[in-house]
């Protein structure tokens, strides 16, 4: 028999004690080496193909490559690969392809050994997985601080520690999820996911197992995962390009275990806390139709395309003039998420604070940010196309001097186009579903104080708006979708919207006309 490379079973007679000492010791000595090394040799010593599989990451480790896809297949229709022996090892599945010529005793006793060999190796790991999360948060939270030098220069390091899971061998820089020779002046960019839900903590440890793994042959990329206020965080650091992966494995783990997600960027690494807040207003935004919402598809609306141009962003420019860049992202992330505190919660700051805080920028806009269409106006202006989009130079002001918010310009939204859209979105309603939904939308979306108007139930009221979002096919828990619809029902209106015209019959009840 050899004692090195692959074992002839057929020149060494059946299989013995002998033989069960020695693949031991070979797959031993792969495992004091790396998982990748323990499964390529338990592939060659039943001479056939080995993979370990992972239900979210996919193929952690295959001997040869090639038999990646085969092997996740059979880990997932076991019954389709009957030739195949399958074992669970550190949260994943073990999946052995023996020759025809090896003896089953042999495979089974090699793949019995691997797998508590990969357990072995996973428990280790699982020790150093506290200590390892908690750093992950605290680079989160100094990046969400500012200290990007501080990180960047931390993932730099030349100074590794080895770590795996599960089984996978990943040379760490004191974050465990990059290389030893990962410069931290290429991690230029992030992108960040903000996940909610009842399952968080699973989920984490799905992901962490997921996405760690997949990034040790990338060093041009980094990924931090962390628990922040009952939040799960996953910042991916890169030098620009996102090729989806994180992505990916972010929505498999959302569907699995029913979280909804928003992402924000890429955006420059000192813009973190951008993308932070903005990841959290587009998470408001997400159902269990649609379980990641990014950033950029919220608060963009489906009107402002059909408004001339030129009036509209001028008229933008010269609502927001007195805004500061920061003031307008604080009202972007109020109006998105729809409360001052989930505005609050969604940029780490309190609830008090950022109502004195729109208050203060009421004053300076001079107008009611408490009234429904000053805040939908304030969106659409929020929305507009700058001076540089579309090759434009800063923009004239309006002849009459500074507009605004509660007035939109002559004609802006009175346009063939317009009307199209506000018809399409808004014409088919029943007049009291229609006269509902606009006393809803005035008072916030507050259905006591809009039933208390309308003299019907809260109960009554939330099955009219059921039926309207059936109706209209659109999310009403979206604070955006809100206010495009109260502008679609002020640009319908041809008569009343008035609850006191709403069709009765007596008592609380209605008449349908």
């Amino acid at each position: 028999m050899s004692t090195t490379g692959t074992t002839d079973h057929e020149a060494a007679g059946p299989w013995g004690a002998r033989d069960g000492r020695e693949a031991a010791g070979r797959l031993l000595r792969a495992a004091t080496r790396s998982g990748a090394h323990l499964v390529a040799e338990a592939a060659a010593l039943v001479q056939g193909w080995a993979v370990l599989a992972d239900p979210i990451a996919g193929a952690v480790y295959s001997t040869p490559a090639s038999a990646a896809a085969d092997g996740v297949h059979a880990a997932a229709a076991p019954q389709e690969h009957p030739y195949c022996v399958q074992l669970p090892a550190a949260g994943a599945i073990l999946v052995l392809a023996p020759a025809p010529t090896t003896p089953a005793e042999h495979t089974g006793h090699v793949a019995a050994t691997t797998a508590a060999l990969l357990e072995v190796r996973g428990q280790r790991a699982a020790e150093l997985r506290g200590e390892q999360m908690r750093l992950h948060t605290t680079l989160i939270r100094l990046l969400l601080a500012g200290h990007t030098s501080v990180v960047t220069e931390t993932l730099g390091r030349n100074t590794t520690t080895a770590t795996e899971t599960p089984g996978r061998d990943t040379a760490t820089t004191g974050t465990g999820t990059g290389t030893g020779s990962l410069c931290g002046n290429r991690l230029t960019h992030v992108t960040v996911y903000r996940l909610a839900g009842a399952d968080i903590p699973a989920a984490h440890q799905v992901l962490w197992r997921a996405v760690r793994p997949s990034l040790d042959p990338y060093a041009d990329a980094c990924t931090l995962l962390g628990r922040l206020d009952g939040e799960l965080v996953v910042a991916e650091l890169h030098h620009g390009g996102d090729d989806g992966r994180v992505l990916r494995l972010v929505s498999r783990v959302s569907e699995r275990h029913r979280l909804l997600a928003g992402m924000a960027g890429p955006l420059p690494l000192a813009e973190m806390p951008t993308a932070h807040s903005g990841a959290a207003a587009a998470r408001h935004s997400a159902t269990p139709d649609r379980r990641i919402v990014p950033a950029d598809a919220v608060g963009s609306s489906r009107l402002a395309p059909l408004l001339p141009t030129v009036p509209y962003a001028r008229w933008a420019q010269s609502v927001l003039r007195p805004l500061a860049p920061a003031h307008r992202h604080l009202l972007l992330v109020w109006l998105r998420t729809g409360s001052k505190p989930r505005a609050a919660a969604a940029l780490g700051l309190s609830a008090g604070t950022v109502r004195a805080r729109i208050r203060e920028l009421a004053r300076l806009l001079g107008a009611d940010l408490e009234d429904a269409t000053a805040q939908a106006h304030l969106l659409l202006a929020l929305r507009a196309p700058g001076p540089d989009e579309g090759g434009n130079a800063a923009l004239p002001s309006g002849p009459s001097g500074p507009d605004r918010l509660e007035a939109l310009p002559g004609g802006l939204l009175d346009t063939e186009a317009v009307r199209s859209w506000a018809y399409g979105l808004v014409g088919g309603l029943e007049p009291h579903l229609r006269i509902a939904l606009a006393c809803w939308l005035r008072h916030h979306a507050r259905t006591a104080p809009a039933a208390a108007e309308l003299h019907v139930h809260r109960t009554t009221l939330t099955s009219w708006l059921g039926r309207c979002a059936e109706h209209l096919a659109q999310n009403l828990a979206d604070a955006t979708v809100r206010a495009e619809l109260h502008l679609a029902l002020r640009a319908t209106r041809n008569g009343s919207d008035d609850p006191a015209a709403l069709p009765r019959r007596g008592g609380r009840t209605y008449r349908r006309l």
